[in-house]
């Protein structure tokens, strides 16, 4: 999960983590969402042993409201 400069949060997936977070800083790959709202800060993340336990828990956390992310990162 990212902390925007606006203070919004991001969640997304990756294979690489510290690559994808470069990306969303510095580069015209990050996402739509976080090109607008740099610098990005890396605040919580979690391992999963493939893409698809990956996927499930990435829609579980984006479905949670923003004090329930919170609550999760403390």
């Amino acid at each position: 999960m990212l902390k925007c400069s606006d203070d919004t949060l991001y969640t997304g997936i990756t294979t690489d983590l510290q690559r994808r977070v470069e990306e969303h800083n510095n580069s015209p790959k990050g996402a739509k969402y976080t090109r607008i709202r740099r610098p990005v800060e890396l605040i919580y993340c979690e391992s999963h042993k493939d893409k698809s336990g990956a996927t499930i828990r990435e829609i579980e956390i984006k479905k949670l409201s923003r004090t329930k992310k919170l609550e999760l990162i403390k």
